[in-house]
């Protein structure tokens, strides 16, 4: 019997704010992103129903920083990555848990330059970006691993 699991998430939607990037203590970047998805459907009666989520992502490192340079509120933009739930004791004592998603992979899907007379230009090429970095990313690449970035505890994050 295979004791393979998964956690993957993509989702395309639109960012509800503008990104925000901060440093931790080490000097690792972390963005978080605010996305809304949609879905809209018809009920049995025929009634037309919609519905909106609102997820919390956060990207780290280089693609962290990347994200904060090409997204802006109201970009149409596909992610994908895991779930990451988050568990602490806040200073109130209560228990806190954040379920987030982690960014591995991001693709901007809309053009962010506006045409002549206000109207959105044709969609240019997609913006993709990867967090697997080449080997001179690697190597130019100072401070930490994704992996360590990951470990960090909530309450070292200044936001």
């Amino acid at each position: 019997m295979s004791s393979r699991s998964l956690n993957k998430v993509i989702l395309i939607g639109n960012l509800t704010r503008d990104p925000e990037l901060r440093y931790t203590p080490t000097g690792a970047a972390v963005c978080t992103i605010g996305l809304a998805t949609n879905r809209a459907w018809v009920t049995d009666s025929g009634e037309k129903k919609e519905e909106t989520e609102f997820h919390r992502v956060v990207a780290w490192n280089k693609l962290a920083e990347l994200c904060s340079q090409l997204l802006a509120k109201g970009r149409k933009v596909y992610v994908e990555g895991r779930l990451r739930t988050s568990a602490w004791q806040a200073q109130d004592g209560a228990q806190r848990t954040s379920t987030e998603i982690v960014i591995e992979d991001m693709i901007v899907l809309d053009s962010k330059r506006p045409a002549a007379g206000g109207e959105e230009a044709a969609p240019e090429a997609e913006e993709e970006v990867k967090k697997k970095p080449s080997k001179t990313e690697s190597e130019e690449a100072p401070v930490s691993q994704p992996a360590a970035a990951e470990n960090v505890n909530p309450d070292d994050i200044p936001f």
